[in-house]
């Protein structure tokens, strides 16, 4: 049976973040895989000797080769030579580490996303909810390693800037962030690009002649509200359109407070003609309101939702919205674990990718009354 690679996590080690060089000269699969001209995931599926895993003869020789000139140690590289399975007979398998799970459908299509791209070549995702517990979580990723996983996916529910925990750099696979970046681009990340949301959603009704333009924040600490109302105003700016502070009014995500804002901006001597609402619970308040004073949407007020639920094609009419790309932020992610380690010594820095909020129009925006 093969030596089971060093576990960092489960060793108790509280490792610093690496500067530019290996730590003492350690050699590392990053690498192996910038010296074999592959992608670190490669070098992980040979050195785990993970089955299921269709790679040619010829590259898990020069893997393994590379690996022995380079002075890496584990695993014994004599055992490579016959498969053992690393998972009771599974194929080979990915962690996947979120924060929150149960209260968020987003993590669930984003887990949906990555199981159906692993699923293409044969792989297997393990999911732990961390709950971002300082004592649990460190425990449900060593739980994940201690089943060979080949590499991990770290997501966070909010989109955010995080600090990475020390174990994630001590791990010996490819760790990928989802919905979260460090700021020293240590590991590949991928967010939605909300900034590039926030405009479309306003640019599409100021394509219906609407200049008198609100919009319902979420709660203003959250890097998504921050960013959706950035393009919100990015928009009207390019619109020529001047920003009425009157017209944005804060909420906190919820139906209640959709309600209790668009009550407020009906009040305004000079009302909307046009709501962006920030997400599509608060545009089912917004919905209740408007019917509630009389106002027929689109006819007499549009309104514009943000992260497409099921509910906003429900709706009565259903709701324009944008679409959060967790689907294909998971797929993104498995995606990353084929591109071959970035030239150069030292750890890489990776940009972080963005990927669009499509906006799907339904019936809920129109021409400007009258």
């Amino acid at each position: 049976m093969n030596e089971p690679l060093r576990d960092p996590v489960l060793e108790g080690t509280r490792r610093r973040k690496p500067s530019g060089k290996n730590p003492k000269g350690r050699v590392t699969m990053t690498d192996i895989a910038r010296v074999a001209g592959c992608s670190q995931a490669t070098v992980s599926f040979v050195l785990n000797n993970t089955p299921g895993i269709r790679l040619s003869q010829q590259t898990r020789e020069r893997v393994i080769e590379t690996a022995r000139t380079l002075g890496y140690s584990p695993p014994v590289f004599s055992a490579l030579r016959a498969p053992v399975a690393a998972f009771d007979g599974l194929d080979g398998v990915i962690g996947f580490a979120v924060d929150q799970l149960a209260t968020s459908p987003e993590a669930v299509v984003a887990i949906e996303g990555a199981r159906q791209a692993s699923w293409n070549a044969g792989n297997v995702v393990l999911v732990a909810q961390t709950m971002g517990d300082e004592v649990m979580e460190p425990r449900a990723i060593a739980a994940l390693t201690k089943r060979g996983i080949s590499a991990l996916i770290y997501m966070t529910i909010f989109t955010r800037e995080i600090v990475a925990p020390d174990y994630l750099y001590g791990l010996d696979i490819p760790v990928i962030l989802l919905n979260c970046y460090t700021a020293d681009y240590a590991f590949p990340a991928v967010v939605p690009s909300e900034i590039a949301g926030g405009q479309s959603s306003t640019r599409h009704l100021i394509s219906y002649g609407h200049r008198r333009i609100a919009t319902i924040t979420g709660e203003p600490w959250m890097q998504a509200a921050q960013h959706r109302l950035k393009g919100y105003r990015r928009a009207l700016a390019t619109a020529d359109i001047p920003f009425d502070p009157a017209l944005v009014v804060e909420g906190d995500w919820s139906a209640s407070a959709g309600y209790a804002a668009t009550v407020k901006l009906l009040a305004l001597k000079d009302r909307p003609t046009a709501i962006f609402c920030q997400n599509d619970r608060t545009a089912i308040g917004c919905y209740e309101a408007l019917k509630e004073a009389g106002l027929h949407i689109p006819g007499d007020i549009s309104v514009v939702g943000y992260d497409d639920e099921e509910i906003a094609r429900h709706l009565f009419p259903p709701l324009t919205t944008s679409i959060l790309p967790h689907m294909a932020m998971g797929q993104w992610a498995i995606e990353q674990l084929e591109v071959p380690a970035a030239p150069g010594r030292g750890r890489s820095r990776y940009p972080v990718t963005k990927l669009e909020c499509p906006l799907v129009e339904r019936e809920s925006a129109g021409a400007v009354a009258g």
